[in-house]
């Protein structure tokens, strides 16, 4: 005699290995997707350079600020997202005292040349727009105001 609408039913001990079984596979599906975010999509900048007077700035942890000079509404926030993911330590983004800066600039606030020229690598705006003012009251490496040539730089394309 057939047996009609009878289930098999999981012991115990198969129900409780088989939900360890689908977590293990969720951590490990997680540890890749960390993986491949964090190494290859977004890859930390690779700061190398034979320049002496640059420093090491590549081992140093860089404090800076990201500073809407262009106000498109959201873009330090996009800036700062990009540069965190980077390994800069970006403590604050906000608006700058205008908006009508037309190129954007990255403002060496310590002395420290080499942070402003890492940051200025990383975000792809040009040598030239690198500024010198130190002030000791700052507690920050580097500000970076974002101009209307935003579109240009990295975290824009």
């Amino acid at each position: 005699m057939a047996r009609v609408g009878k289930k098999k039913q999981l012991s115990p001990r198969n129900l409780i290995l088989n939900i360890v079984i689908v977590i293990l596979g969720v951590i490990v599906f997680f540890l890749l997707y960390s993986f491949i975010t964090n190494s290859i999509v977004n890859k930390p900048v690779e700061w190398t350079t034979e320049s002496p007077e640059l420093g090491d700035a590549a081992g140093e942890i860089i404090q800076l600020d990201v500073l809407n000079g262009c106000g498109v509404r959201g873009i330090a926030q996009d800036f700062t997202d990009y540069l965190r993911k980077r390994n800069f330590d970006v403590v604050q983004s906000a608006n700058y005292k205008t908006f009508d800066v037309e190129e954007s600039l990255v403002i060496d606030r310590t002395g420290d040349l080499a942070a402003a020229r890492k940051v200025a690598y990383a975000l792809g705006i040009d040598e030239k727009n690198i500024v010198q003012q130190i002030n000791p009251d700052y507690y920050l490496n580097v500000s970076v105001v974002i101009g209307r040539d935003y579109e240009q730089l990295k975290p824009s394309q």
